[in-house]
């Protein structure tokens, strides 16, 4: 029997649990799905235990990292999100609500301050000095895990068997980004709770943003093509925009390009089984 063989029906069988335990309501398995990438980034945030002994190769794995993400989520923004909202509604509000969710996350990365690993500060100059840089950094990754949160919401609510390809393929990308926003704050504030701390809200975002997005389709749902576009337009930005940029700042673009490969090839393995 191949490996794929035997992986089908697990995940079949995984997606007919979280959709038992949730009795067959999408908001309810939103938040369940999302707990996964939760537990992920506060795992991935425990690596900074390793930053003394092994800073360099910590910096590889970030930009490894930051590569695989991008993969997921350019793949998760078509095949589970833009496909699903084209079959629901027509392309003029598919499209719009798309450029709409990429320019929502520029505007809020406008106006919060926020601080990247290598970018560095962004956001009004006069909030720079206000802002420990701890919280800064957090607010990086929170705004980074928002649409995240969303697709996760939205394409349960559209099937839980979307849903769950999301959700393993963000789930899992969100174990280097918890080293990733773990690592600055614990070199900023040289507390080691304070990181572990940060890593664990910017996870539990996640949580927020999937159960709010659940909930509003539950409420309305005529907002599901303009919610799934929204988030995908969103991925589609923080892709192009901050994470494969800052994958390629250290000279590990080669290994970033490879983590980004494996990435795609994960999540469109993922969506091909449980689409």
């Amino acid at each position: 029997m191949e490996v794929w063989d035997f992986v089908s029906p697990v995940l079949e069988a995984i997606a007919g649990l979280i959709g038992g335990l949730a009795g067959g309501n999408p908001i309810k398995a939103a938040f369940l799905l999302s707990l996964y990438a939760f537990a992920m980034t506060s795992l991935g945030g425990f690596l900074v235990l390793a930053a003394r002994t092994h800073g360099g190769r910590l910096d590889v794995l970030l930009d490894v990292g930051m590569g695989f993400s991008s993969g997921i989520m350019i793949v998760a923004s078509f095949t589970s999100l833009l496909l699903p909202a084209l079959e629901i509604s027509g392309p003029g509000i598919v499209i719009t609500s798309f450029i709409v969710g990429a320019i929502a996350v520029y505007i809020i990365n406008e106006i919060l301050p926020h601080e990247h690993l290598i970018k560095g500060y962004e956001g009004p100059p006069s909030f720079r000095r206000k802002v420990k840089a701890a919280w800064l950094v957090a607010t990086a990754i929170i705004i980074h895990n928002l649409p995240e949160g969303m697709s996760i919401g939205a394409a349960a609510s559209y099937a839980i068997s979307e849903g769950l390809a999301v959700a393993l393929a963000i789930g899992t990308q969100d174990f280097p980004e918890g080293l990733a926003v773990s690592l600055p704050v614990f070199a900023a504030s040289g507390s080691l709770y304070l990181a572990l701390l940060v890593a664990m809200l910017s996870g539990f975002s996640e949580v927020v943003a999937a159960t709010i997005v659940a909930a509003l389709i539950g409420y309305s749902p005529g907002l599901l093509a303009s919610a799934l576009a929204f988030a995908a337009g969103a991925m589609v930005f923080v892709v192009s925009y901050e994470a494969l940029p800052e994958s390629h700042r250290s000279g590990n673009e080669k290994l970033a390009t490879v983590g980004f490969f494996a990435g795609f090839i994960i999540m469109l393995y993922l969506d091909t089984v449980l689409g």
